[in-house]
């Protein structure tokens, strides 16, 4: 990254990804928390040296580069302190900091990548529950305790869908639908010797049942209980958690939705019924291809084993212990939307990459997997994309949202070349707002220019500094409001070095 890049993120404003930091004389202890805000959330850019006037909204005016006077004993210092105690662990390697320098002016760039999940939550001090930060488009912000619990769950290899909930019992499954599945199975594994087994033991050799032989505990596990339970018992354990389906298809300013499966009392909101009452309604109209196996022919195509794909991957990666969320379905003309409750255990770009795959339910993705659906581990993902790659249509896009803690995946049917050409019509009419801006902005001086233009003489050279002295601001802002008036045609500059000297044309 070299100054031109830092000053484009500058005028971008503070976001997301990007926080920037006064440090004149040291490294600010608020560096650290956007440090654990950064790693927890999805990395980004913390630049010292740089002064914000909160005063001021146009971010030319509220961002000042005015740089540091040490930058290697900050950086040395830095480092003292993110390997010490300060915080619970070290993320960064050596090309992560650096400094960057242009005339006088020197900063100091840190580049937080994304944590990975075994070290999430990343903290401030000895107390995740008091140390522990997030961002978003405001800045740092303390992570709830529910925001720091789904960070340590993570952590567990063995995912959470293996939690034995005590007290719930194979009395508090659906028996219908246990019938279905164990119907299923049998189709699919005649020979298989659990087919003689009865529902307990089914469920034991699942993962839908376990005892904790160390205490004596034993019951439902979290798997077991939100794909076979009855709908009662889960919302008397997990009334935080809904499932919504809806066909907006063809809807109308007086109508919502063509079609939805919710919690209406009709059936057992359990995780398997809700899948197997809904795939149909989203495959169904799909093209169908004609293919005989083993002389029974099979109505599917790579598209619905895409959506099948989606749709598993929406329950096996969800997080159903958090304190609030929705496993919604939105199936309309242009495509569908999946969207489920817990952020993304790993980055996008190793998702989209495949072959990594690491569930938050991985007893779910077996009991499905056994009956038919899910591909293997870290396929699922790239079989999507291929599909709607081979069919031509726009790629399918990731929507990770940490403030609302869920992901959405976006599998739109549409040309991806008609999504370029629309792309491309509304970059060519921001483009065209944001001449119209340039135009109008370049002929507006704020105050801080008049008062420069009213202290410079025509045809007389000016270094920063004396202009600086005259108005009674720091060389650093002095230097970028010379800059802008070159810009708009009021100054020229004689050189590109720290000999510049600045002449006020003729008004």
């Amino acid at each position: 990254m070299d100054m031109q890049e830092i000053k484009q993120l500058v005028l971008g404003g503070e976001k997301v990804d990007f926080e920037c930091k006064k440090a004149e004389k040291s490294v600010p202890k608020s560096v650290y928390e956007s440090y654990s805000g950064f790693a927890n959330t999805k990395g980004g850019y913390i630049i010292l040296g740089i002064n914000e006037d909160k005063t001021k909204k146009l971010p030319e005016e509220r961002f000042i580069i005015q740089g540091i006077g040490n930058p290697n004993k900050q950086v040395e210092d830095f480092w003292n302190t993110i390997n010490g105690n300060k915080v619970s662990v070290n993320i960064l390697k050596d090309e992560d900091v650096f400094i960057v320098e242009e005339d006088d002016i020197s900063l100091i760039v840190i580049r937080v990548p994304r944590a990975d999940y075994k070290f999430r939550p990343v903290y401030v001090g000895e107390n995740p529950y008091k140390g522990t930060y997030k961002r978003n488009h405001e800045g740092d912000y303390h992570a709830t305790e529910h925001e720091v619990r789904a960070m340590m769950r993570d952590q567990n290899p063995d995912g959470n869908d293996s939690l034995i909930l005590e007290y719930y019992t194979i009395d508090d499954t659906d028996s219908e639908t246990m019938k279905h599945y164990r119907q299923m199975f049998q189709t699919r594994n005649p020979e298989h010797i659990w087919n003689t087994y009865d529902d307990k033991q089914f469920l034991e050799v699942l993962g839908g049942y376990r005892k904790d032989r160390r205490n004596g505990i034993e019951g439902l596990t979290l798997a077991g209980l939100m794909m076979f339970g009855t709908g009662l018992a889960i919302r008397d354990e997990f009334d935080n958690i809904f499932m919504d389906y809806r066909d907006e298809t063809e809807v109308t300013p007086d109508i919502r939705w063509n079609d939805r499966i919710t919690y209406d009392g009709t059936w057992e909101n359990n995780l398997f019924n809700f899948f197997t009452k809904v795939l149909p309604k989203l495959t169904a109209d799909l093209k169908k291809a004609f293919v005989l196996e083993k002389d029974y022919r099979v109505d599917d195509s790579p598209v619905h084993k895409a959506i099948r794909e989606a749709f598993v991957n929406l329950i096996i990666h969800a997080d159903y212990l958090v304190d609030a969320g929705t496993l919604k379905i939105i199936k309309t003309s242009k495509g569908f939307s999946f969207t489920n409750p817990g952020t993304l255990k790993l980055p996008k770009e190793e998702i989209y990459r495949g072959g990594n795959s690491k569930p938050r339910n991985p007893r779910m993705q077996t009991m499905l997997r056994m009956v038919g659906f899910g591909d293997n581990a870290g396929s699922g993902f790239p079989t999507i994309l291929d599909v709607w790659k081979k069919a031509g249509w726009e790629q399918p896009e990731l929507v990770e949202d940490t403030v609302l803690n869920q992901v959405t995946l976006e599998l739109n049917i549409v040309s991806a070349a008609d999504s370029l050409a629309e792309s491309a019509e509304k970059s060519a009419e921001s483009a065209e707002k944001l001449a119209d801006n340039s135009i109008q902005s370049k002929n507006k001086l704020s105050n801080r220019h008049k008062q420069i233009l009213e202290k410079m003489s025509e045809n007389v050279e000016y270094s920063t500094e004396e202009v600086a002295s005259s108005i009674g601001l720091k060389g650093a802002r002095t230097r970028q409001l010379l800059n802008e008036l070159v810009a708009m045609g009021k100054v020229k500059s004689t050189a590109e070095t720290k000999n510049r000297r600045y002449i006020k044309k003729k008004q």
